[in-house]
């Protein structure tokens, strides 16, 4: 009933409003209307070549402040930051290509199982990607040798699917350690820099040190902003083995379980 009283009142003050305001000639509002959707696409073509000016300016003044900075120090670099994010996107991709339902596969074991044997089970580990499959393909090939046997073998085996998953992401914290490595060194070499020059100068002038703390900084800062980069991909992806490390425990669990009930 309030919302009813507040639309109430704002539709008479509506109402009374125009009534009160002296309505314009038609001309004039043709003539306004036809201006602003003649200035309309004028103001939105305005916007956008700004913004692509911006973002060309932008790239324009990374692109020099990397040139600016010594070559021997900003190469190395941008070569960490080249092959650290190859390697990141590799396993990234390696990962999801990886990563399964887990209790899915758990079920269709066990229909199988109850249908057609554990030669069914088998060929449905068989059929399926990832390294949960795997695990349980190794452990149901060794059924006929007893639950303990199958049990030792996930276990195992479950060591080396470990291993693949972690595999190359020492090299992602390697770049991470030598990229603001690579920065400080330059940064070092720049303050080295610009101390000769002010030793052969014999004097103390800004035009002299800036060449050589201008080196040093944009290094340090290429260095920092490459090592931030990568560590965050090698925190996601850390992040994600994990989880897939705790599914492949439950999921070997879930398996004796299924092991377990079928050889009563």
């Amino acid at each position: 009933m309030t919302i009813v009283a507040f639309l109430g009142c704002g539709v008479a003050a509506n109402v009374m409003a125009q009534e009160s305001t002296p309505a314009a000639p038609a001309a004039d509002s043709a003539q306004v209307d036809s201006a602003a959707a003649a200035s309309a696409p004028a103001v939105i073509e305005e916007v956008t070549e700004a913004a692509v000016e911006e973002e060309v300016s932008m790239h324009k003044a990374l692109k020099t402040k990397f040139i600016e900075g010594d070559a021997m120090w900003m190469a190395p670099v941008a070569f960490c930051l080249i092959f650290g994010l190859a390697i990141c996107i590799e396993r990234i991709i390696y990962l999801n290509l990886a990563s399964i339902n887990s209790k899915k596969l758990i079920n269709k074991i066990d229909e199988a199982w109850a249908t057609g044997g554990v030669e069914a089970a088998i060929d449905v580990c068989r059929n399926t990607r990832g390294p949960v499959a795997s695990i349980f393909y190794q452990g149901l090939s060794r059924y006929s040798e007893g639950v303990d046997v199958v049990e030792k073998t996930v276990a195992s085996y479950g060591s080396v699917q470990l291993g693949l998953l972690e595999k190359n992401t020492s090299w992602i914290s390697l770049f991470i350690a030598l990229a603001p490595m690579f920065g400080f060194m330059g940064t070092v070499v720049g303050m080295i820099q610009a101390f000769d020059r002010i030793q052969q100068a014999g004097d103390i002038s800004a035009t002299v040190v800036a060449g050589g703390i201008k080196v040093a900084l944009l290094t340090t800062v290429f260095g920092l902003i490459v090592a931030i980069i990568l560590q965050l991909f090698y925190n996601y992806i850390l992040s994600r083995i994990e989880a897939m490390v705790s599914d492949m425990e439950d999921s070997s669990i879930s398996l004796l379980d299924v092991v377990v009930k079928y050889s009563k």
